[in-house]
């Protein structure tokens, strides 16, 4: 017993440290142990996905050694390139190009509105103690999710249940969260500010009263809104600056809908295979894709059998990494957090939907690992096995998900194709989001 409060003791305490000092690790899905860091980080390595890198965050390559050295970087106004790796100079950014693609807008944009969004998007002072915004868990330099983490450490160091979705082309999703229980960008705003686990405020109350005793705000919200700060304008701020958040154009959609030669896209012969490999195993039933645009997305919910591997495996590890090149075997039991989680039963009452979650849409989804609901796959290599082994093997789970009898060759070229979709308007939306103050309990009373 007194070595699970030890071990407890030393992950609360290396939880608190990723909280207050931003130093990035990979945490097993319930939030609580550090486990096989190493592993994420050579799997991340070699990725391929399209020259990727996390941008501010660090990898941990080589975090097993004791020679480990961070490659955290600081937030420049102009960062690296997100797809290439590299400095890049600023490109211009043609809005209606990046649509490509995508269905047709039901949505204007009014640029103050999308301003004060991404101001209020990147405020900790949104959260009940001033430490936590949007974007920290949804990172722009990291597709607008969090990919050090399997699930977000969310107040004072609480552990959030599910892999923080990306928020690339969010204003065509018809529910929203993996359980769909909302289906407003303008309402749904509220449930991450009020749930204890994550930015914690009391009542919609106190998040409206502290944004209305900051006068930058209060003259910002009555120029665009009649009423100026309430409920319902919050939503529509925060809202503006997530539709804003268009990244198509991928060479995939270069070469499908623009009817360009692969070469011209430029779409690599391998991912041409990969989308017929796609279409003829039936993955394209569920990732749905027509003749004029793709969400890659049927919006629907399935049992892929994850939610059973979580249930029923346990989450006991073989060993926990307590720093570079530190590693310790637990000796007796460790007492890991469990955070049940069965899907959209919660919102349907239905036992039917027990461990079904909302189809993610593919589009960037190089960018954007780890993936599942849970976060426990760290790369589209693994999730690419994990479907063509067959799921997670509930009984219950879709009967379309079986092996698939893919060779090696066919699952590399079915990678190669979900690398194609990722958008060249990734680096400009970083960059956008950066244009504007990371604002704490520190910033200037009166904004």
């Amino acid at each position: 017993m007194a070595v699970i409060l030890r071990l407890r003791i030393i992950v609360r305490v290396m939880l608190a440290l990723i909280q207050l000092m931003s130093r990035p690790c990979f945490l097993m899905p319930a939030g609580l142990l550090v486990v096989s860091i190493s592993c994420f980080a050579a799997a991340v390595n070699d990725s391929g996905a399209g020259g990727h890198r996390v941008g501010l965050g660090d990898r941990r390559d080589h975090y097993e050694l004791e020679t480990y050295a961070t490659q955290s970087e600081a937030i420049l106004p102009i960062g690296p390139s997100i797809r290439t790796g590299g400095s890049e100079p600023e490109v211009e950014y043609d809005v209606n190009s990046a649509w490509l693609g995508l269905p047709p807008a039901t949505f204007t944009l009014n640029p103050e509105e999308v301003a004060l969004g991404r101001d209020l998007f990147f405020d900790r002072r949104l959260s009940a103690n001033g430490t936590l915004s949007c974007g920290m868990c949804h990172i722009p330099e990291q597709g607008f999710t969090q990919q050090e983490l399997a699930t977000p450490v969310g107040h004072e160091g609480r552990s959030v249940r599910r892999n923080a979705p990306s928020l690339y082309n969010v204003a065509f999703r018809s529910t929203l969260f993996l359980d769909g229980r909302e289906e407003s960008l303008t309402k749904q705003v509220w449930s991450p500010l009020l749930a204890e686990n994550e930015m914690a405020n009391t009542s919609k109350e106190a998040v409206l009263g502290r944004i209305n005793g900051f006068e930058g705000y209060q003259q910002r919200f009555k120029l665009l809104y009649e009423d100026g700060v309430t409920e319902d304008n919050l939503g529509k701020a925060l809202a503006a600056y997530q539709q804003s958040l268009i990244a198509a154009k991928s060479p995939f959609d270069q070469w499908f809908f623009s009817g360009q030669e692969a070469a011209q896209a430029p779409l690599r012969q391998l991912a041409v295979t990969g989308f017929n490999v796609f279409q003829r195993v039936g993955c394209s039933s569920c990732h749905t894709i027509n003749h004029t645009h793709a969400l890659f997305s049927d919006g629907a919910f399935h049992n892929t059998g994850t939610g059973f591997l979580r249930a029923y495996l346990g989450l006991q590890p073989a060993r926990v990494q307590l720093a570079p090149g530190v590693f310790v075997q637990p000796t007796v039991p460790v007492e890991v957090e469990r955070l049940a989680d069965v899907g959209r039963e919660e919102i349907t009452s239905l036992v039917e939907d027990k461990w079904r979650y909302r189809t993610p849409s593919l589009r960037n989804v190089g960018v954007t690992q780890p993936y599942m609901h849970d976060g426990s796959i760290p790369t589209l290599q693994g999730v690419v096995a994990f479907y063509n082994d067959g799921g997670g093997g509930d009984p219950s789970q879709d009967p379309r998900i079986r092996p698939l009898g893919l060779s090696e060759q066919e699952q590399k070229a079915l990678v190669a194709f979900l690398e194609s979709l990722t958008s060249p308007a990734i680096d400009h939306l970083v960059r956008e989001a950066r244009s504007t103050a990371i604002r704490d309990v520190n910033h200037d009373e009166r904004y």
